[in-house]
């Protein structure tokens, strides 16, 4: 769906334009004016406006954001692993970011989030609804930066990713190939996005949004199976060849046990290029392959 023509393009931000924002921004260059953000600007997207600002500098960022901008997507990724990192990226960057917008009335903030904001370990079934309680600093942060979003002047919708997999994410397949998981079966669930799936269900919403559109507050963005770690990863060994398990091999997940229901995307009329893991990881199975027509 286009973004409805009108006097204008519209004018949209895409705060931390790396991997996953540098891929929304590209998709949305197509019909309007996006900028992207990022402290390396050299690293934004050809047909993206960059935008060389650190959220955490508020005096730097006042000025050089772009005025009159339409829409916020919120996209970061903590440079470290610790607390820091994450109040840092999830909400302090994010509370200097709408200072800075004071003035402005962007009609939408999207907040790219996680689904670690969910603390079920029990094989249950999550969605939006459901409760949020995460026992780790890295969800409690993102949960935190949700509610900052929420609470701002300017209407917000979060956005809960799973696992994103793809191309330029091979960290998953890379491991069972090199022997590095072998996990306990049953092993616990799993849930997943392929990297072009997470950035096609962010600009279906915002496109929606900018129409006119009602959206909802949250959605929960994954795949449409939910399936046990040690399934993907036999499934993977009888694609491709794998070496046999490593002494050091992870043995379990690292996300607790639940499965994510996607129901209210998919109510938008949102339609996954990836619907499954056997789909995005059989097309990159398929592309390591080497051409047997020569």
């Amino acid at each position: 769906m286009a973004i409805e023509e009108t006097a204008s393009q519209p004018r949209i931000l895409v705060a931390g334009c790396g991997a996953l924002g540098g891929r929304i921004a590209t998709l949305l260059a197509r019909d309007a004016t996006v900028f992207g953000l990022r402290r390396q600007a050299n690293k934004v997207p050809a047909g993206v406006e960059p935008v060389a600002a650190d959220l955490l500098q508020p005096t730097q960022l006042r000025q050089t954001l772009p005025s009159d901008l339409d829409a916020v997507i919120y996209c970061l990724t903590p440079s470290q692993y610790s607390d820091q990192g994450y109040r840092d990226a999830y909400v302090t960057g994010l509370d200097n970011l709408l200072a800075a917008l004071d003035g402005q009335n962007p009609r939408r903030l999207i907040f790219i989030s996680s689904t670690s904001v969910y603390h079920q370990d029990d094989d249950s079934w999550v969605d939006e609804d459901s409760a949020t309680e995460p026992a780790r600093f890295s969800g409690q942060c993102i949960l935190e930066g949700e509610q900052r979003a929420h609470d701002s002047r300017i209407p917000a919708t979060v956005v809960r990713l799973s696992g994103i997999y793809g191309p330029s994410r091979r960290r998953f397949l890379t491991a069972v190939q090199d022997g590095g998981m072998n996990p306990r079966s049953p092993g616990p669930y799993s849930n997943r996005i392929h990297e072009e799936d997470a950035a096609g269900a962010v600009v279906h919403l915002l496109k929606q949004a900018l129409n006119g559109d009602s959206i909802a507050p949250t959605y929960l963005v994954s795949d449409c199976e939910p399936v046990r770690l040690d399934e993907v990863v036999r499934w993977v060994q009888d694609q491709v060849p794998c070496r046999p398990p490593r002494d050091d091999a992870r043995t379990g997940g690292r996300a607790g046990s639940k499965r994510c229901r996607n129901q209210r995307l998919q109510a938008t009329g949102f339609r996954f290029r990836y619907p499954d893991f056997r789909v995005g990881y059989g097309e990159m199975i398929a592309q390591e392959k080497p051409d047997d027509a020569g």
